[in-house]
């Protein structure tokens, strides 16, 4: 019954995740990408509007609940890599939560030691994937980029832009850590600058959450 009601209530009152989703407009013919999946919530709302969805997530305890949930989805591809501006293998340092709740903490991981919240004496070793690369080797463009990576955004971003890739994408939302993470600020500031300096502030924005 709970679950019933919950869905009677997003019929008429939908998430805030829901409403932003479904103003991008996206459908069978789109592609999207998620990085920074984690368990796959946005995933799950951009390929329930039948556009085919990139999720890659690096830790691995989220990575399991994500790689379960869309087992079987046609539409969904799932990779277990950290989205950088290089491939090649990286530490990711997780959560100082994550010995009591791994998955609940796995959203706080990181490839940034100096973050906040994680515990730079533990970390697993990952895979990583270059953005850049991947997108210009898809097939078609991508319609929509979200790119929520604990505070890694930057050298992405700039790669996607010194390689001319983020021309094939049509909507990137970025979040970015300055808030949380201090030392991030000049960087993340740099960034704005840049995307506003070369006219692509409307299409690739800061402001995911």
């Amino acid at each position: 019954m709970i679950t019933l009601r919950r869905r009677l209530r997003r019929l008429v009152r939908p998430t805030a995740l829901e409403r932003r989703v479904a103003s991008f407009e996206l459908g069978p013919d789109d592609l999207a990408i998620d990085c920074g999946a984690n368990v796959g919530d946005v995933t799950f709302e951009l390929a329930r509007t039948g556009a085919f969805v990139h999720a890659f997530e690096p830790n691995p305890d989220a990575f399991a609940v994500l790689s379960r949930r869309f087992e079987g989805r046609a539409n969904v591809q799932v990779h277990e890599q950290a989205v950088l501006d290089r491939t090649g293998s990286v530490r990711l340092y997780l959560h100082v939560d994550a010995e009591r709740d791994a998955v609940g903490a796995s959203v706080g991981s990181s490839v940034l030691s100096f973050k906040g919240n994680v515990d730079s004496e533990r970390f697993v070793e990952v895979s990583s994937v270059d953005l850049a690369a991947f997108i210009l080797a898809l097939e078609r463009p991508t319609s929509v980029l979200k790119i929520d990576v604990e505070g890694a955004e930057c050298p992405v971003v700039h790669r996607l832009l010194d390689t001319g890739a983020i021309d094939r994408v049509g909507l990137t939302l970025i979040e970015l850590h300055d808030r949380h993470i201090p030392e991030l600020r000049a960087e993340n500031d740099r960034l704005r600058d840049r995307l506003e300096s070369e006219g692509l502030s409307g299409r690739v924005l800061t402001d995911w959450h």
